[in-house]
């Protein structure tokens, strides 16, 4: 392979542009110094090596492991049909040297004779035996025999059809369906056992598991990676690329997430926890200098000969909140909770006391789940199970939980308490009770209104947050984790 050295390519220069377009489409920060910084790296990398060259771009386009995914879409919607260098096959589509050898080796075990085609001619094949051919590229990690069986299952069994207006999903489907990857786990697990002379302990078996895995989501990502490129052949990559696109993790909208979405959520919690941990203990301790201390000024300035040279202030010590979280666990709200009690108490040692409530139309105090526990995720899914929230009939009334909190809990609202209320306020036409918002207010420090709805939503229907919102220190949208992120900061 040869390295690229010097100016890059006109050519090569306007699909970068249109790269780097499209990622910032996706929501991915790129700025003109990484955009600089890519055309840089992709000069002194074989532009031959398609990996090399993927890994380079996000080396220094990716400043998250959270963005990754939406990189990974993206390029290999931009690069799938870019010339031969850009293929992992070659421009014409057939099988690269290498896969054809293992073609033709893997079918000649497949049939236990001589027989077979030869090249990369898989369409003779039947269903076992293309099987059999993946079985043993699994069991020998034969990448090139891999994406060989990948790109003939999609031609084979994904039914993909030009102009067919059907997302990457339904193919994606129906060729996993074909392939049974649970079966061909099981497969794989009894082949090891039985390769094991004295059988296999439970950490290699485990290890084995991990390592077959890894092969198998392998598989995955080529049949996924051809079903796209064969659709942006089909319809182009501009057009791919709208379709493909999905929001970043931090973007995510908490009402509407998949469950694919919520996966990637819970996963970007735990390094958000972190930074804001580090950011708010940060803040803290470097507070801004108070006002001019008079005396403690002319008491140093006799050293001056009575000039007040070095001026003394006093520095504040600003104390941790206590904190009162009071979340709404109904319907759609509820992931928008989970995830803000996850982040509260993620970072709790920021804080000198942090105690939870949630409701539904009935109000329990959940503190007790998260005491002593490591995984919070844990907890979460106790207080899904075990808090006792129903009074009637399971239907938010905001003005009863209320209601029934302020006479159980509310003396213990001290000024050093800020009290962070959740829910989207949509009450089922029920009495909204805000005179207890009111009361709450004149005990504690703060008191704030975290809403997950589009600001658009509100008052609107059965919504009455405006009642709410008169006694509140501040009424904040909270729709994803870059505005709850942005919140906590405020907060502390």
């Amino acid at each position: 392979m040869v390295a690229v050295s010097g100016p890059v390519p006109g050519g090569m220069l306007d699909v970068l542009t249109g790269f780097i377009s499209e990622l910032r489409g996706a929501g991915l920060p790129v700025s003109l110094t990484e955009n600089l910084d890519a055309m840089e790296a992709i000069q002194h990398i074989p532009m031959e090596d398609r990996e090399a060259f993927k890994y380079a771009l996000a080396a220094t386009l990716v400043k998250s492991n959270a963005h990754w995914r939406a990189f990974e879409t993206v390029f290999d919607v931009y690069f799938s049909l870019r010339g031969p260098q850009w293929s992992v096959d070659g421009e014409d589509g057939e099988a690269s040297a290498e896969a054809q050898a293992a073609a033709a080796e893997a079918m000649a075990d497949a049939r236990r004779q001589g027989e077979g085609k030869g090249g990369g001619a898989m369409e003779g094949l039947s269903a076992e035996e293309l099987a059999e051919i993946l079985f043993k590229a699994m069991m020998r990690d034969d990448q090139a025999m891999t994406r060989a069986v990948a790109r003939e299952s999609v031609t084979r069994y994904a039914g993909m059809e030009p102009g067919r207006p059907v997302g990457g999903t339904y193919y994606l489907y129906r060729t996993l369906r074909n392939l049974d990857l649970e079966g061909l786990m099981k497969r794989l697990m009894e082949a090891a056992k039985e390769e094991a002379d004295g059988g296999l302990t439970p950490l290699e078996e485990r290890l084995l598991k991990d390592e077959y895995e890894l092969r198998i989501d392998q598989l995955r990502k080529e049949v996924e990676a051809e079903i796209r490129r064969r659709l942006v052949a089909d319809r182009g990559a501009e057009a791919m690329a709208k379709t493909l696109r999905k929001p970043l993790p931090e973007n995510v909208d908490f009402m509407h997430a998949t469950r694919e979405e919520l996966v990637q959520l819970r996963k970007a919690v735990a390094p958000l926890t972190r930074k804001l941990a580090v950011r708010l203990a940060r803040k803290r301790r470097h507070g801004r200098k108070g006002p001019l201390d008079f005396r403690n000024t002319v008491r140093h300035s006799l050293s001056y000969g009575g000039v007040p040279a070095e001026p003394k202030f006093r520095y504040p010590r600003p104390s941790k909140p206590e904190i009162m979280v009071v979340a709404d666990i109904s319907g759609s709200v509820a992931a928008f909770a989970r995830f803000t009690l996850h982040l509260v108490h993620a970072i709790s040692s920021q804080f000198s006391k942090v105690r939870s409530f949630v409701f539904v139309d009935g109000i329990d105090e959940v503190t007790r789940f998260f005491e002593g526990v490591e995984d919070i995720t844990e907890a979460i899914q106790r207080v899904n199970t075990e808090a006792d929230v129903i009074w009637v009939d399971g239907h938010s009334d905001y003005g009863h939980a209320f209601e029934v909190f302020w006479e159980r809990w509310g003396k213990e609202i001290t000024p050093k308490t800020s009290v962070l209320l959740l829910g989207d306020a949509r009450n089922n036409y029920h009495a909204s009770q805000a005179w207890i918002v009111k009361e709450m207010r004149k005990k504690a420090r703060h008191v704030f209104w975290l809403n997950p709805e589009p600001k658009s939503y509100w008052d609107t229907g059965d919504s009455i947050v405006g009642e709410y919102a008169a006694h509140c220190d501040g009424v904040f949208e909270c729709r994803n984790l870059k505005q709850l992120e942005g919140f906590v900061e405020h907060l502390a």
